[in-house]
């Protein structure tokens, strides 16, 4: 198997050596390419020092698609696969893999975290939606034929965030077959100091009402979908507020920011619709740009 391994990271430089000799052990004949967003933690000089890395692609923006498709630019595999940084595969990991993607256009598989109870993973999450039946993945352990990301021109790099979900929804308007290998493994090990990062909530919605008009337009039915999250998560806040976790002013203010980011969402996600009309739905692809990286090194 002819096997890239693209590897965004941004400011975590011990994570990512640990990744990085995970995938020297397990994985030793891929092809390794790192796009590194304007790290300030002495990244460069790390992944310059290593003679396991084949290309390293410097960029400006700070924008995970944006680092996806520079990564995908520069891959010379028939399959092309994206790993976090801060996550290491396993063993069993590249077999895995090997025996999925013979049969299928994309494979991904969970991840195990280690915590200080036990061990967290993962399993297959599909949906139903206008007649699509729509396989996620997971966007830190996934891995593509080169045909089926490049006839959906990369990631749309618009999104900040939710750009793995709108993937799998066009996946699903090509007809792409998305496997479960349960064996391709990766893990992230508990981190004592770690904590929860606060959600920007006017992105979550922004991006989900983005996808949803862009990929399957102004329906009652996304409407209906849209409305089912925010109700559910307005309960939830409404329960934080009374537990004393949540102040009221933050629960009105995230609000405020839930309907400006389905207006802002909706809008653009028409505009999206209306400029790339076809299957694809990628006004902002990989194709659209030439001026991702700032810096660029390769050892191949």
């Amino acid at each position: 198997m002819d096997l890239s391994v693209v590897l965004p990271t941004l400011n975590g430089r011990d994570r990512l050596a640990a990744s990085l000799d995970a995938l020297a052990a397990h994985a030793p004949d891929a092809e390794v390419i790192v796009v590194n967003g304007p790290s300030a933690d002495g990244t460069t000089g790390m992944v310059r020092e290593r003679d396991d890395v084949d290309v390293l692609v410097e960029l400006s923006d700070r924008n995970l698609n944006v680092a996806r498709n520079a990564g995908l630019e520069v891959a010379s595999g028939e399959v092309i696969a994206l790993l976090r940084y801060d996550l290491s595969v396993e063993s069993s990991w590249l077999s895995a893999l090997e025996a999925s993607i013979e049969d299928a256009d994309v494979v991904t598989g969970p991840l195990h975290q280690t915590l200080k109870n036990g061990m967290t993973t993962e399993s297959l999450e599909q949906n139903t939606i206008a007649g699509r039946t729509v396989t996620y993945f997971n966007g830190g352990n996934v891995a593509f034929r080169r045909q089926a990301i490049e006839s959906l021109d990369g990631f749309d790099e618009y999104l900040e965030t939710g750009g793995a979900r709108d993937v799998a929804h066009r996946l699903a308007a090509f007809g792409k077959e998305v496997v479960w290998a349960p064996e391709m493994c990766v893990r992230r090990e508990f981190e004592a100091d770690g904590g929860i990062s606060e959600r920007d909530w006017g992105w979550k919605y922004r991006a989900l009402t983005y996808r949803l008009v862009k990929n399957y337009g102004p329906r009652p039915a996304m409407a209906k979908r849209t409305l089912k999250h925010a109700l559910s998560d307005a309960a939830d806040a409404a329960y934080g507020v009374l537990t004393g976790d949540v102040t009221p002013s933050g629960w009105v203010g995230t609000g405020g920011d839930v309907l400006g980011g389905i207006a802002t969402g909706a809008s653009d996600g028409l505009v999206a619709r209306a400029r790339d009309r076809s299957r694809t739905r990628n006004p902002h692809g990989c194709s659209k740009r030439a001026d991702r990286a700032v810096a660029r090194y390769d050892w191949r």
